[in-house]
């Protein structure tokens, strides 16, 4: 098997490998250390590789095989989480070199680390992100390139979870989404990712952004993967109060179940008004491929979201203010431009603006609820534009129209907790590729995976390998 065979393997895939015999986790982990010693230097994905615990974890999986052991979902499989989530041992600088520089080794394992490596995974890293978790990256780290096109962006604020995903620098890995940040770095470098049901997998021990926000879910190579990832995490958790206390399914085992039947739909005032058309166009496709699966293709009127994105800032910033308040009190100096600026947006936010955001939060929440009692899945864009290119998005914020722009079609859906699914669907002139999201009622993401991964058999731009990195 050559290295680009090995590397890109879709994690069920290399799973299904390690099961067989056909390679061991201590092979394919060394392999992609070997890729992350020789690629990353230039990608930068990785805040802090593990290389010592994860051979050791490695090993562990290989003896569990050799003495005959009942296997796991993900037995020695090589995952990265985004550094916001705890792991034993290791300090979480969630993207703040300079105010997190001193933090202490965590001493237990969040609740996604314990659960992946309780599905038997192995645990190569901790993956970049923005400060915080914001849009903007801190200025004493190196920013991840998109593999596909350094040129372009790659995506805010998971962009080292899709970065090292899509470069064949893991088998998969988790990130987090406040206002869309699972799906732009999908989005930007042709990963596919899940925001899942707010609550439906436990933020207990992840470094927040906005509580009443944040989601933690995959950044893939595929709906499939997706699928495996988010069985492995999902749960109630009695660390996590918010965490959903209701049965997870075999999301794996109901991918066969496919579309047909399923109520489809896009509103194409809502999903196209403004939009790239090729990012339309990419829309309309998929919509087909489904039709010709099976899928019932129904009418949709979208619910109008109208000041929604509007509403996500005072929610967002208020919550960010109160995470970081103390620190930044005593060291604001120490936090970058983008942080600042949200932070202090925040602590100039009023009770009053804060309680009309939540109020017309739970009105679209309830408005968008009502809407999938008619429909299973609509389509929607992730981004209206192709994804900026480096020099675009470093004059980000200085256009009125730059922020709801961005989070049009994300922002809303952490609002509502609504899941969502990134899925690949084209690549520019360029070589940056752009892509759009499935939509469904909450708790169904397996209808999400299903679709996906129909969709994924009828095209294959989730397989494009960046050439820089093969």
């Amino acid at each position: 098997m050559s290295d680009s065979e090995l590397a890109f393997m879709t994690l069920t895939d290399v799973a299904e490998a390690i099961a067989k015999g056909d390679c061991s986790s201590v092979e394919v982990t060394q392999h992609l250390l070997d890729r992350i010693e020789r690629h990353d230097g230039k990608l930068g994905s990785y805040a802090l590789v593990m290389a010592e615990s994860a051979l050791r974890e490695a090993r562990a999986a290989d003896l569990a095989i050799a003495r005959g052991e009942p296997l796991k979902p993900l037995h020695g499989v090589p995952v990265a989480v985004k550094d916001l989530c705890d792991a034993t041992g290791v300090p979480t600088r969630a993207g703040m070199p300079r105010i997190r520089k001193d933090a202490p080794n965590a001493e237990a394992d969040s609740t996604v680390v314990k659960r992946l490596r309780g599905a038997g995974a192995v645990l190569l890293g901790k993956l970049q992100l923005t400060e915080g978790a914001v849009a903007v990256h801190h200025p004493d780290i190196q920013v991840p390139l998109n593999p596909h096109n350094a040129d372009y962006w790659s995506g805010a604020s998971s962009s080292g979870s899709g970065a090292a995903t899509v470069a064949g620098l893991c088998y998969g890995s988790l990130g987090s989404d406040t206002g869309g940040s699972i799906r732009f770095p999908s989005f930007a470098n042709g990963a596919t990712g899940l925001k899942q049901t707010w609550g439906r997998v436990s933020r207990a021990g992840v470094f927040p952004l906005s509580w009443s926000l944040d989601h933690v879910g995959p950044i893939m190579r595929s709906a499939a993967d997706c699928a495996a990832m988010l069985g492995a995490i999902a749960g109630s958790d009695p660390d996590d109060p918010t965490a959903l206390s209701v049965p997870v399914p075999d999301y794996q085992a109901e991918l066969s179940q496919g579309v047909k039947g399923l109520r489809v739909g896009l509103d194409e005032n809502f999903a196209c008004t403004n939009v790239e058309p090729l990012v339309v166009a990419a829309m309309q496709d998929a919509l087909k491929i489904l039709d010709e699966a099976g899928a019932d293709i129904v009418p949709v009127n979208f619910p109008d979201t109208s000041g929604v994105v509007d509403a996500w800032f005072p929610l967002c910033t208020a919550e960010a203010a109160a995470v970081h308040r103390d620190e930044f009190e005593k060291r604001a100096s120490d936090f970058g431009p983008g942080l600042t600026s949200l932070v202090e947006t925040g602590l100039a936010t009023s009770g009053t603006e804060y309680a009309l955001a939540h109020n017309l939060r739970q009105e679209f929440r309830g408005r968008v609820n009502r809407l999938f009692s008619g429909v299973d899945i609509v389509l929607a864009p992730a981004f209206m534009h192709q994804n900026p290119t480096v020099e675009a998005f470093s004059t980000f914020g200085e256009r009125d129209t730059d922020w709801p722009e961005l989070l049009r079609f994300t922002a809303p859906f952490d609002l509502s907790g609504t899941p969502t699914l990134s899925l690949p669907c084209g690549f520019n002139e360029d070589g940056a590729p752009y892509g759009f999201q499935l939509l469904a009622g909450n708790l169904n993401e397996s209808l999400l995976t299903r679709a996906g991964h129909v969709y994924q058999q009828h095209t294959d731009f989730h397989c494009q390998q960046p050439k820089d990195y093969q």
